[in-house]
């Protein structure tokens, strides 16, 4: 891995993280847009309002990547969610809290960002109990946001 430039590596480290919590690459959504980072966050905030969710919180990994060797100062991850719909799925079923809310990496890779997320119907298979409405809206949803992100000028 010697000859591979710093965010190259930073893209294989980030995506085999990923892809080892997720299970399997396939239950990955994961789209490349060509923007700036910076130009892609707030495309991607815009997105995630215009699709009627509220950002919760975006949480920085760069400060920890970077102490690891990794050159960069652009990796984010964007938590959001339908408040209502959180309260009532966490005081029904609480096992999902820890899945809640939903949330999408977003890092820079030379001039360009891409953004990653677990597909919101691999948790259907977790929470049976869940009516799967809601795993099936969160993955259109999870899709009309990436849709409306890459294809924003």
């Amino acid at each position: 891995m010697k000859n591979i430039k710093p965010l190259s590596r930073l893209s294989a480290f980030l995506l085999l993280i990923a892809v080892s919590s997720a299970g399997f690459a396939e239950e990955l959504i994961m789209t490349r847009v060509k923007q700036t980072f910076p130009e892609t966050m707030v495309n991607l905030q815009s997105a995630i309002k215009q699709a009627g969710y509220t950002i919760s919180r975006v949480q920085r990994v760069d400060i920890g990547l970077t102490k690891s060797g990794f050159m960069t100062d652009k990796y984010r991850v964007v938590f959001f969610g339908k408040a209502d719909e959180l309260n009532t799925l966490s005081n029904k079923y609480p096992d999902i809290i820890p899945f809640l809310p939903l949330k999408i990496s977003i890092f820079a890779e030379n001039n360009e960002t891409i953004l990653v997320t677990n597909s919101p119907l691999i948790m259907k298979g977790y929470f049976k109990d869940i009516p799967e409405k809601h795993f099936n809206q969160w993955e259109d949803d999870v899709h009309k946001i990436l849709s409306l992100t890459s294809n924003a000028d």
